[in-house]
């Protein structure tokens, strides 16, 4: 069966986290995505602590459907060799700081004077301008300075660390919705374009409820609440009486009714929007409602009911869940050095043209020999490049 992005070819120079899971997103969808790795270590992924078999089980888990090449872009004959490959591909992805990849040689700019149909997306910390272009950083750095951080609190107003990668992982989704996007437009210009993509940006395109709040002239303050980050029981999370946790959504009418009529106490449905000390009463009500039951027996009574109302589950609790197995949200892949290797699976399904696994995760520079060839470089030239330390050797598996 086809797939949405059979013939497109992606090289990718990303490394870690963010430009690798959105490069991921298109090999899923049928893309060539051709790692370039640098000829010691490899994306420093690779070497990251726990292991499955020879590979990192960090690395496995946003590299599948890809391929690897290695070389040294600072020597003029990797640089060639990549601009040679540049040639034959749809989509560079770059995640270095603003102006490494002039000084490379290997820019928007020289490629897409060989290449103008080449989409080009530089996906950075803070952009390609302003006053935070060239400052480094992580996603934890990107969340506390969009304000994101400030709003993911614990009962005492101090910021808590997310426990997943917003920034990295919604900024890989972005690059690759916008490089799609580049792909559409370029069927009707017939040309590519240059796409930059800041994860701090990105982070603060995803405040549009607490921004509403803001921009209505009523802000909330870091260590603040507001309707959906706990301001009211109703969006609440509460202890169950094991010591586990139950969420409750019940934000619409109908479901906090729902919920109230469920546990015996219509008497709180009147009271769904109280403030001031009435609604630090109605909290002690519900805390005291949710204590009464484990939570295996909330989520037995809650089967029947609608309400909005899920236990909070260990990640083991959670892969294991009747709902990720049907929807078949946890893959198995065969990694030659690994063996058998489970993958989280594709966020979303399609009728025609499917996410598929189709490759492996690529061991660094393994398909050198292959790509080097089909960009004409003889026996002869492939061993001097390889001798030389241009292009890294493929190590056997």
């Amino acid at each position: 069966m086809k797939r949405a992005l059979d013939g497109i070819r992606v090289l990718d120079l990303s490394r870690m986290l963010p430009g690798p899971y959105g490069s991921m997103m298109l090999g899923d969808l049928g893309a060539e995505v051709i790692k370039i790795e640098d000829t010691g270590a490899g994306d420093p992924t690779r070497n990251a602590p726990i292991r499955i078999g020879k590979m990192s089980a960090r690395f496995l888990q946003v590299n599948r459907n890809k391929k690897s090449i290695a070389l040294d872009l600072k020597n003029p004959e990797g640089r060639e060799i990549f601009l040679k490959l540049a040639q034959t591909a749809d989509v560079i992805l770059d995640q270095f700081r603003p102006g490494v990849v002039a000084r490379l040689g290997i820019d928007y700019s020289v490629v897409s004077s060989l290449n103008p149909r080449i989409v080009y997306c530089s996906l950075t910390g803070y952009g390609q301008d302003g006053p935070h272009e060239q400052r480094g950083g992580h996603d934890l750095n990107y969340v506390a300075l969009a304000g994101v951080l400030g709003l993911t609190t614990d009962d005492r107003g101090k910021p808590v660390i997310p426990g997943v990668q917003i920034a990295d992982l919604a900024g890989g989704m972005i690059a690759a919705f916008a490089i799609l996007a580049a792909l559409f437009a370029r069927e009707r210009t017939k040309r590519g374009q240059f796409i930059d993509v800041s994860m701090f940006d990105v982070v603060l395109s995803m405040l549009a409820v607490p921004a509403a709040s803001q921009f209505a002239g009523s802000p909330i303050d870091a260590g603040g609440r507001y309707v959906l980050s706990g301001e009211f029981p109703f969006y609440n999370v509460y202890e169950t009486g094991d010591g586990k946790y139950m969420s409750i959504g019940a934000l619409e009418p109908k479901f906090w009714s729902n919920f109230c009529n469920a546990v015996g106490r219509e008497d709180l449905i009147a009271r769904q929007f109280d403030s001031g000390p009435d609604r630090e009463r109605l909290f002690e009500e519900v805390r005291a409602i949710f204590k009464s039951r484990t939570q295996i027996e909330w989520i037995e009574f809650m089967k029947s009911v609608d309400a909005c109302c899920e236990p909070v589950l260990s990640m083991a609790e959670a892969f294991a869940h009747a709902q990720t197995r049907a929807r078949e949200m946890i893959l198995q892949m065969e990694q030659p050095g690994c063996g058998p290797v489970d993958e989280l699976g594709f966020a979303y399904k399609m009728s025609d043209t499917p996410p598929a696994l189709k490759r492996p995760v690529p061991y660094l520079s393994e398909d050198a020999e292959e790509l080097l060839t089909e960009i004409g470089f003889s026996e002869a030239d492939r061993g001097r490049l390889f001798d030389a330390g241009i292009v890294r050797r493929p190590e056997p598996v």
